[in-house]
């Protein structure tokens, strides 16, 4: 029996990855999902520069301390943008001009006006005056401290002050396990190979099943000397072979393109996958079981794969849901994936936290391999 299943999984596999419909979507649009999604979320927090965009318009004689008060910006978490022309700059939401002549002004004691421009009237208005403001300060401070004493202000000595020790600095360090939802690339890779995953389950691993059916490919099948068991499990196999591929496949291009890091617990990672691209191996095969017609099945598995996906937190983290919306996904085989992905990737968590998860995956994948050995339909 175990002979004829490993044949029978290994040309069925076979099959299946030269299918182009399995190819595109198997390899192809899973990395343009990431790219696209996590392009779209990534300054929403999580992946990516995050930082607030600002662009300066700097005089070609306003000197160093222009410089400085840029540093400070930049420490601020602005990305600061120094814009060619006028239209490239009036196309920011905020963006500051330095006037000319600025550090000459300020060192001959003239007053001097740093102009801070942002669209829209919200409280981020308040933030970001309050941190120009700062910016703008602590130079001054600094110049204070500089030129104290006679001393001559310079870049080089902004520079030795820098780097002399501070009677007064702040420590900062997490008060406990990260608490803000991945987003980006963070979510969008996890998110779409979990959806893609169960997608090609549900459409070529499915209606693969329907075409053999009304071809008479599983009749001769039952007529060979294989046994019915060998037929299920080989062709369980096969399906289980191509959703591993595209599991490391997706795990692989995340990591070397879009720099998603699993954590410290990747065989935790590994384990909670593999249960999850059995289970999903396990209902394409149902679902080409129960299915009458090749439109049937490939209509019902893209409309489920996708509504098990937006439910079960694949496109965006399930934690900015409302809790029933959070619970709701507990029940699903997708959001019950994300769920121990986010805690073992994201979160910090033990692979013990997930034991769970893994346990409720293979009682799934146990009990649909039960009912599709009892029923799998040969005619």
């Amino acid at each position: 029996m175990l002979r004829d299943a490993l044949f029978l999984a290994r040309m069925d596999a076979r099959y299946l990855l030269t299918r182009r419909e399995t190819i595109l979507w198997t390899f192809v649009m899973p990395v343009i999902f990431f790219y696209f999604i996590g392009i779209i979320t990534r300054n929403a927090g999580g992946g990516g520069d995050n930082r607030d965009p600002i662009a300066v318009s700097v005089a070609a004689d306003a000197g160093f301390l222009a410089g400085q008060v840029i540093d400070r910006l930049k420490a601020a978490n602005y990305r600061v943008v120094r814009t060619e022309t006028r239209q490239e700059f009036e196309e920011f939401r905020t963006r500051l001009e330095i006037p000319a002549g600025f550090t000459a002004a300020v060192l001959e004691g003239k007053p001097q006006k740093i102009r801070l421009t942002r669209t829209g009237k919200d409280i981020g208005a308040d933030y970001d005056r309050v941190r120009l403001t700062r910016a703008v300060y602590t130079v001054l401070a600094d110049l204070v401290v500089v030129t104290a004493g006679g001393g001559e202000a310079t870049p080089e000595r902004f520079a030795e002050l820098e780097r002399e020790p501070r009677t007064l600095t702040l420590e900062v360090k997490p008060a406990g396990r990260r608490i803000d939802p991945p987003t980006g690339f963070e979510q969008s890779v996890p998110g779409t190979m979990v959806m893609f995953t169960l997608l090609v389950m549900f459409t070529s691993g499915a209606v693969s099943l329907t075409i053999e059916r009304h071809q008479g490919i599983l009749r001769r099948l039952a007529s060979s000397p294989m046994s019915r068991g060998a037929v299920v499990a080989g062709k369980w196999g096969a399906r289980m072979a191509v959703g591993v591929i595209q599991i490391a496949f997706a795990m692989t291009v995340g990591s070397v393109v879009f720099h998603v890091r699993w954590g410290s617990n990747l065989p935790a990672v590994a384990l909670v996958l593999l249960a999850y691209g059995a289970l999903a191996a396990t209902l394409g095969m149902l679902l080409g079981n129960f299915g009458r017609t090749e439109g049937q099945v490939i209509g019902f598995g893209v409309i489920l794969s996708n509504l098990l996906a937006g439910l079960g937190g694949c496109w965006w983290p399930i934690e900015i849901t409302p809790m029933w919306a959070q619970k709701l996904a507990l029940f699903l085989p997708t959001g019950l994936t994300m769920d121990a992905l986010h805690k073992l990737v994201n979160f910090g968590a033990s692979p013990a936290e997930v034991v769970p998860h893994f346990l409720v995956l293979v009682a799934a994948t146990l009990a649909g391999m039960w009912l599709l050995a009892r029923s799998f339909r040969f005619q």
